[in-house]
């Protein structure tokens, strides 16, 4: 039986060699003029934000991507008045990637399942926030 390397798993494993190494290689936090932040709307009762909340969210903070762009969250009810969005929240989770002056840069609609939230969510932060992954795997 093969072992599934996972992408959790993949950064967790990044990140021990990274400590190992003393810390060498690991991407830097966007610095004050570049900063990000992705903000999770969620709602009580959503199934699929609990799942994320159970499969990436202890992961994330000790992501590259979670280091680039951390995380906020809002609910759908009650969301911040300083965010300028595109358009209306309304479903959950509805993950948002804000900038520097709280504009709305991109969004992610939905938990498609671990192995393709990692793609979807570094390809969304490369495209509208200039994120560099460290490994240039993101496609």
């Amino acid at each position: 039986m093969a072992y599934r390397f996972t992408a959790p798993k993949a950064a967790a494993f990044a990140l021990a060699c990274a400590a190992l190494a003393g810390g060498a290689g690991m991407p830097a936090r966007a610095d004050a003029a570049q900063a990000v932040e992705l903000v999770m709307v969620e709602q009580p009762g959503c199934t699929w934000c609990a799942r994320w909340n159970d499969e990436i969210g202890p992961i994330w903070p000790r992501t590259a991507a979670g280091d680039f762009a951390p995380l906020r969250r809002a609910q759908l009810r009650d969301m911040p008045g300083e965010m300028a969005l595109e358009r209306r929240v309304t479903f959950t989770p509805t993950f948002l990637i804000i900038g520097k002056e709280g504009k709305e840069l991109g969004r992610l609609e939905g938990y498609p399942g671990e192995d393709f939230f990692w793609p979807l969510i570094e390809r969304l932060l490369v495209d509208t926030a200039g994120f560099a992954p460290q490994d240039g795997a993101t496609n």
